[in-house]
This record gives C-alpha cells, structure tokens and sequence, in this order.
C-alpha cells in the first residue's frame, strides 16, 4: 500500500513536509498547548507517569490492534483504551484495557458517545 503524499506542517511559517498533521518538532509543542489548555486538569491528573508505565507494558504485550487481529488485519497499537472509563469507576488494570489503531478508537468512542461529550 502506498504512503500518504507529503504535506506542509499546520504550524504557521513551517516549511516542514509531513504526513501527519504537524511535523515532529510542533507536534511536541502542539501536545504541551493540548494538555495546558484543553484538557481538563482532572483527567490530566488521572493519566500520569503511573499511566504512562501500564500503557508501555500493555503495548509491549499487545502491540497490534485487538479488533483489527479479530478482522484478520495487521495495525499497530496507537492508543490504549480502557473499556470501563477511568470516569465510571474503571481502573488501570491490564483486564480493563485494550490496544486499538486510530480508526478502531474513533469508531468505538463514537459508538458509546464519548467522542463528543
């Protein structure tokens, strides 16, 4: 299959040609302006360094996209969703978690109407 076209980076006066939306240098700049101003600072509280831990062993041991390995598809992992929410009393626990791509994830937020609120 082949690549996505190479496009100009969104942050303003970038000459940088990327295939995701900002290049890598504003792609950091544009997660730090994300979890100052746009994330709540509860839910930021609840993903910290203790997150960042289970969510590296569980894509260690589950590195491909679990609905996309039931499809008989070969995705790598790009989010790890918890299937209780972290909101409704869910945990970080290994058997409340699963690895999904960034189509797989949307899709499934859509359906149980987190996406938007």
């Amino acid at each position: 299959m082949p690549d996505k076209a190479l496009k100009p980076c969104a942050h303003r006066g970038c000459p940088e040609l990327t295939r995701s939306r900002f290049c890598p240098a504003h792609q950091k700049l544009e997660n730090q302006r994300y979890e100052k101003f746009q994330r709540d600072p509860a839910t930021h509280k609840r993903y910290g360094r203790n997150w960042k831990a289970v969510r590296a062993l569980y894509v260690a041991e589950h590195p491909l996209c679990e609905l996309c390995l039931e499809n008989g598809k070969h995705q790598p992992v790009e989010e790890v969703h918890h299937k209780i929410p972290l909101s409704a009393g869910g945990t970080h626990a290994m058997d409340n978690l699963i690895s999904l791509c960034s189509s797989c994830h949307s899709s499934l937020e859509a359906k149980e109407g987190r996406r938007w609120g």
